[in-house]
């Protein structure tokens, strides 16, 4: 078979996940190997905070929180949560989120709706919390697959979000242990 032959055969249709882990610099840029501060592993990071910064420039929540320990980071924001009905939407469907409603987001810093998308598609372990109004929604992921879809719950903790990812061993092999951040809270509060 010739390499010149082009047919139907040929055309692939990618769901989401598939396409933002195939092509990954689209969404994150270089993978990297964590030596630089623009490698794909801390764009990661930045993915999730830009919306914690939306949340704060909007008036919404004064403080945020990061802990990093081995490979998992977890951020919590405390602005308003995402809405509980759309809390599996908003990290698992492409082009979905509120920043594409002016009404709820007047200024942002990301505006395409993948930013969490890719952070869930290259993680091997990504859960999502909101917490609004008294109540807790959950959803845990691995490589952007729904693996728990947790019913509504009672919560005492104020509003905000809480993101917690473990980046892919498969996606970022190279990445550097000397350049990681040490084990253990660095909490950061928003002035």
């Amino acid at each position: 078979m010739s390499e010149t032959n082009y047919g139907e055969e040929h055309i692939r249709s990618l769901d989401w996940k598939e396409h933002i882990r195939l092509r990954p610099g689209m969404y994150i840029g270089k993978l990297g190997d964590g030596s630089s501060y623009d490698d794909g592993i801390y764009i990661l990071l930045k993915e999730v905070l830009d919306n914690c910064i939306d949340e704060y420039v909007m008036g919404h929540g004064k403080k945020v929180e990061i802990r990093i320990e081995g490979a998992r980071v977890e951020v919590r924001d405390y602005g308003r949560g995402v809405p509980l009905g759309k809390v599996i939407d908003v990290v698992s469907k492409i082009n979905t989120g509120a920043k594409y409603d002016s009404k709820a987001f007047k200024k942002s810093v990301g505006l395409n709706g993948v930013g969490t998308k890719a952070v869930n598609a290259l993680s091997s372990y990504f859960k999502i919390e909101s917490m609004r109004e008294g109540q807790l929604k959950r959803a845990e992921f691995d490589r952007g697959v729904l693996r728990k879809d947790l019913k509504l719950e009672k919560s005492d903790e104020p509003n905000g979000t809480r993101v917690i990812f473990e980046p892919d061993e498969e996606m970022f092999r190279t990445t550097s242990t000397a350049s990681s951040t040490s084990s253990g809270c660095c909490g950061t509060t928003a002035t």
